[in-house]
């Protein structure tokens, strides 16, 4: 069979093969998709790789019908027998993170991560009434224990899933991709041939790591800060890995089911092999920027007959990293206009500073660099509490927005400034009040030693 066309300069019909047809149909569709890939990869600014797979792979929101969910990340180390043999049975939780995912929607494309990393030694009361730390509830009763208790020390509802990760998960992973780089923060020098851990880098150098060189850098506590400084490594190592899987992998479709199945050798998790898929899918194009840390902070310590020295968390600096990092509605903030932040003056803004960071006379060097850019300064008192980790600016008129904006960019060399309106003047009537946290020091040398 043949159909036929009118052809309206010949009398003659021009009769057309029906394979030529379906050939000449499945190209105008081929390239009719190609040109809606080709726009919405920049409506969207995505690859179109990204876009291809959206189409097949469902959102995260079709599993969870939420646009956030919380999961509790537990890494669990090994312990060793007398035949020197590995074995996790009753082993402590040695690295508790709490991570809220930030889907992407429609209203704000862009993922984003929360993670509130939980110091091992901190003191709790677990849901049977023992005290204890707070590693113990993972060996005492298994990873549903340890979200109930870690929920109900934070004050969240719960947690939507769990994820526990081996050792060996870390560094299987970190091999997968290639290795990273990593910068020690300093000298080390230790081992444990019982635990099978064996340090020895030289600080300020740059070593490319592979899994066994960076769950070692990232678990070496023996130093003067200790466990807190641990957690902060881990975190930075978290960061390179994400990079690198942002870079070389995981923006690659082909690849991730591949990184799933290296890091479920070892992982337990209540994550469906669909959820998997979907929440990997959906984080592809993360921006580092995008991925938040902080630690819950601890106002001191103390001995135990149950178990031994343990750490005292901050409740009201604690209280306030769960509400911001959990609680709070993920709003995606709007654009910002930058001349009109800029066009604002300086010396029209007057200006609380409270040092927030338990480092005696920060705040007043933070007031003398606002003060040198030309900003009107109020008060200058300590803050609610010494536990702020990093620096915020909070706005109390809501006839100015922008004002907090342009204090914010006054600061020097910070990047994890949150800006929020609280619509409270307070008794002063200042417009900003600028909260210093510990993060300040180390942007205030840097800022010192460009300008030399």
């Amino acid at each position: 069979m043949s159909f036929k066309h009118e052809d309206p300069g010949k009398t003659a019909p021009v009769v057309t093969h029906p394979l030529k047809l379906l050939f000449a149909f499945g190209l105008a569709l081929i390239v009719g998709a190609a040109g809606f890939v080709g726009v919405q990869s920049i409506v969207r600014r995505a690859s179109p790789a990204s876009v291809i797979s959206g189409y097949f792979i469902p959102k995260p929101q079709t599993y969870f019908h939420k646009d956030r969910i919380s999961v509790l990340v537990l890494g669990i180390d090994y312990n060793y027998d007398t035949k020197d043999q590995e074995y996790s049975a009753g082993a402590r939780s040695d690295t508790i993170m709490a991570v809220s995912l930030n889907l992407p929607t429609d209203a704000s494309p862009k993922p984003s991560i929360n993670v509130l990393s939980v110091l091992r030694d901190t003191d709790v009361i677990l849901p049977n009434g023992h005290e204890d730390k707070i590693n113990a509830a993972y060996a005492d009763g298994g990873p549903k224990f340890a979200e109930k208790t870690i929920a109900e020390f934070l004050g969240v509802p719960g947690f939507d899933r769990y994820i526990t990760l081996r050792v060996n998960a870390t560094k299987q992973l970190i091999d997968a991709i290639g290795g990273i780089d990593v910068v020690p923060d300093q000298t080390m020098n230790y081992d444990d041939t019982w635990g099978h851990l064996h340090i020895h880098f030289v600080g300020g150098k740059k070593y490319h790591m592979n899994g066994e060189q960076a769950v070692s850098y990232s678990r070496f506590r023996h130093d003067w800060c200790g466990d807190p400084c641990r957690v902060k490594r881990q975190q930075a190592v978290m960061r390179i890995m994400v990079a690198k899987l942002r870079n070389d992998k995981l923006n690659d479709l082909l690849h991730i089911r591949q990184l799933i199945a290296v890091a479920n050798h070892n992982v337990t998790t209540d994550l469906r092999p669909e959820e998997e898929l979907a929440l990997a899918n959906a984080f592809a194009n993360l921006d580092l920027h995008d991925v938040r840390t902080a630690q819950v902070p601890f106002s001191g310590d103390k001995d135990t007959a149950c178990c031994g020295n343990v750490l005292i968390a901050d409740d009201a600096g604690k209280e306030r990293l769960v509400r911001k990092m959990f609680l709070d509605p993920a709003v995606p903030p709007a654009p910002l206009d930058l001349a009109a932040v800029a066009a604002i003056p300086a010396k029209s803004i007057r200006v609380d500073v409270l040092n927030g960071s338990g480092r005696p006379g920060l705040g007043k060097r933070a007031a003398d660099a606002l003060r040198a850019k030309g900003f009107s300064i109020g008060t200058v008192a300590n803050a609610d509490a010494f536990s702020y980790t990093a620096t915020e600016v909070r706005v109390h008129s809501a006839a100015r927005p922008l004002a907090g904006e342009r204090v914010r960019l006054a600061l020097p060399h910070l990047t994890g400034v949150t800006v929020t309106n609280d619509g409270q003047a307070r008794a002063a009537s200042a417009d900003v009040t600028v909260i210093v946290g510990s993060d300040y020091q180390a942007s205030d040398q840097r800022e010192a030693s460009t300008t030399k």
